[in-house]
C-alpha cells in the first residue's frame, strides 16, 4: 500500500515527501531547503536563523485574529541507524517506508517517524484551507538528536506564541508535561599496543540481533547492551585463557542502546578449543538471561587473519575493567510518579578514532543533582582507568505543571473525542521543552503524538491508526484554543 492511501491522507502525503529528503543530525541542509521552498510555494511568511531553525507563520482564519497564537514544534533531524548488512547512505538515499500489519516501518533502517510525523502534521496544517484556527507558528528545530543544538541556540523572540505544542512524543493516549534532563560523558583512551606472539591464534567475535532502542524510552525494558555483553566475554577470556585483544568496537549513537559489537583477539594456540567451548557456554548463558527481552540475539566466533598488533596487557586490563565497571541502565525509579524512571545511564558505544578508543555514554535524570551525580560516577570510572574524560554542558529537564491550561484543554479534548482518559505523565527521554522554558519563561507547554515503537533503531515503526487519532486530536485542541 502506498503511504498516500493511508488516513489522514494529507499527513501521510507530507510524511512520504519527508522520507525522500535526507536529514541526518547536523546535516539538515536539504530538509531546511525543503521547508523554505514549501513556505514560498504556500505564500507563507517564514524566517530562518543562523543555526538553521525555521519558523513558518500562518495567519488566523477569518474572524479568529483575536485568539491566542499557538506554536507547534518538532525537530527536523533523524537518528540514522541501520542493520549492518543493509546498504544505505543516509546523506543521499531516501528512506524506503512500507506498510506492514497496521504499522509503517522502513526497510532495514530507522524510519524517521521521530520526528518526521510531527513535521508532517505541521505541514498538513499549514497547507490546509478548510481548518478554522487562530494564528499559528510552526517551529522546526535542528539537531535535536545529537545535541539539542537548535533549541540551545534559539534566540529570544524568534516566535511570539505563549502556548507551545511539542509534537515529539511516541505514545497515543499519553500526554507529557515534563521530561528528564541529560548530559553526555565521553572518555578517550590512548591505544597502547605491542606485536603479537607468533604462537597465538586469531579469532573474531561478533554480536548482533539485539533490539537496541531509545536510551530514554527503552532503558527500563531489560534490553541487552552489545558493548557490555562483548566486554563480559573478553574480560573472562583474558583471565581464564590468556586472550589478547586487538580491537573492540560496538554501538553507534549516544542516545541509542548498543545493538551490535565486534572484536578481534588472539589466544594461545593451545587454548583454541577451550576458548571455543567457553564461548559456546557463555552464549547459552546470555541467551538464557535475555530469552524474554532479546530472543533475536546472535553471537559468532570464527577464525580470521592475524592482526598486526594487540593491546598492551596493562592497557587491556585497565580498559576492560573500566567497561565492566561502567554502570548501564536504570539507576533510580521515581518516588513521586509510579513507574517512571528517574535516573539512568547508557553505555552507548566504543569506537576507534585516530589511535584512540572513544567511549560514549549519556546520563539522564528528572532531578538535576542526580543527573550530575550519575555523570560524576561514570567519569570517575574512566578516570581511574586512565581515560581523559569530557562532559557536555547538558540540557535541563522540564518540570511538570499540573495546573497548566493547555494540559486541561488537551486532556478534555482527548477524553471527549475518544471516550477514555489520557494518561498524564513525565517522560524519561529528553525533549526540547526544558530549553524553551529557559528562554520563554511564560510558555504553557504540552507534548503528545501517535504511537511509535523501536525509535532510534532499525525496528522503528509507527502505528497507522494512532496517526489519525493524533491528527483529530491536534485539530480539536487548536479549535478549543480558538474558542477560548
Amino acid at each position: 500500500m502506498n503511504l498516500k492511501e493511508l488516513k489522514p491522507s494529507i499527513v501521510w502525503e507530507y510524511f512520504d515527501e519527508i522520507c525522500k529528503v535526507p536529514r541526518p543530525s547536523k546535516k539538515e541542509e536539504k530538509i531546511i531547503e525543503y521547508l523554505v521552498d514549501f513556505a514560498q510555494k504556500q505564500g507563507l511568511f517564514y524566517k530562518k536563523d543562523e543555526i538553521g531553525n525555521v519558523l513558518i507563520h500562518k495567519p488566523a482564519t477569518d474572524g479568529l485574529d483575536h485568539v491566542a497564537s499557538v506554536v507547534l514544534q518538532s525537530h527536523i533531524d533523524m537518528v540514522c541507524e541501520k542493520h549492518s548488512h543493509v546498504k544505505h547512505n543516509f546523506e543521499k538515499d531516501a528512506i524506503v517506508a512500507v506498510v506492514e500489519d497496521g504499522w509503517v516501518k522502513a526497510k532495514g533502517t530507522t524510519l524517521g517517524a521521530d520526528d518526521g510525523i510531527g513535521m508532517a502534521a505541521q505541514l498538513a496544517l499549514l497547507a490546509s484551507d478548510d481548518i478554522a484556527h487562530g494564528p499559528i507558528e510552526c517551529l522546526f528545530t535542528v539537531d535535536e538528536e545529537t545535541g539539542l543544538t537548535g533549541a540551545f541556540n534559539l534566540k529570544d523572540g524568534f516566535f511570539r506564541s505563549k502556548i507551545l505544542l511539542n509534537l515529539d512524543s511516541e505514545d497515543d493516549g499519553e500526554l507529557f508535561i515534563g521530561c528528564a534532563g541529560g548530559i553526555d560523558t565521553v572518555a578517550r583512551f590512548e591505544l597502547e599496543k605491542e606485536t603479537p606472539p607468533e604462537s597465538y591464534f586469531p579469532i573474531k567475535i561478533s554480536i548482533s540481533g539485539l533490539k537496541g532502542g531509545h536510551s530514554g524510552d527503552d532503558i527500563h525494558k531489560g534490553l541487552g547492551n552489545a558493548v557490555k555483553i562483548m566486554n563480559r566475554f573478553l574480560w573472562h577470556a583474558t583471565k581464564e585463557h590468556s586472550l589478547r585483544v586487538h580491537s573492540f568496537t560496538g554501538g553507534n549513537l549516544r542516545n541509542a542502546i548498543a545493538r551490535e559489537a565486534s572484536a578481534i583477539a588472539m589466544v594461545p594456540s593451545g587454548e583454541k578449543e577451550p576458548v571455543r567451548v567457553a564461548f559456546n557456554i557463555f552464549y547459552d548463558e546470555v541467551c538464557s538471561e535475555l530469552e524474554v527481552t532479546e530472543p533475536g540475539l546472535k553471537m559468532h566466533l570464527e577464525s580470521c587473519d592475524a592482526p598486526e598488533y594487540i593491546w598492551d596487557p596493562g592497557f587491556q586490563e585497565r580498559f576492560l575493567n573500566a567497561i565492566y565497571a561502567c554502570p548501564h541502565g536504570v539507576m533510580e525509579m521515581s518516588r513521586k510518579i509510579e513507574g517512571m524512571v528517574e535516573t539512568s545511564t547508557n553505555l552507548a558505544s566504543v569506537k576507534l578514532e585516530e589511535g584512540q578508543i572513544v567511549v560514549s555514554t549519556s546520563q539522564r535524570s528528572s532531578i538535576e543533582t542526580a543527573k550530575y551525580d550519575i555523570s560524576a560516577m561514570v567519569k570517575s570510572v574512566f578516570e581511574l582507568a586512565g581515560g581523559k574524560v569530557k562532559q557536555g554542558d547538558g540540557y535541563p529537564g522540564w518540570a511538570p505543571n499540573t495546573d497548566s491550561e493547555i494540559l486541561k484543554i488537551t486532556r478534555d479534548s482527548y477524553e471527549e473525542l475518544f471516550g477514555e482518559k489520557p494518561v498524564v505523565r513525565a517522560i524519561h527521554a529528553g525533549l526540547e521543552c526544558g530549553l524553551f522554558l529557559e528562554k520563554y519563561p511564560g510558555l504553557d507547554m504540552i507534548s503528545f503524538g501517535p504511537t511509535i515503537r523501536g525509535a532510534h533503531s532499525p525496528d522503528e515503526r509507527i502505528e497507522i491508526s494512532t496517526v489519525d487519532k493524533f491528527w483529530l486530536h491536534l485539530l480539536d485542541v487548536l479549535k478549543r484554543v480558538a474558542n477560548g
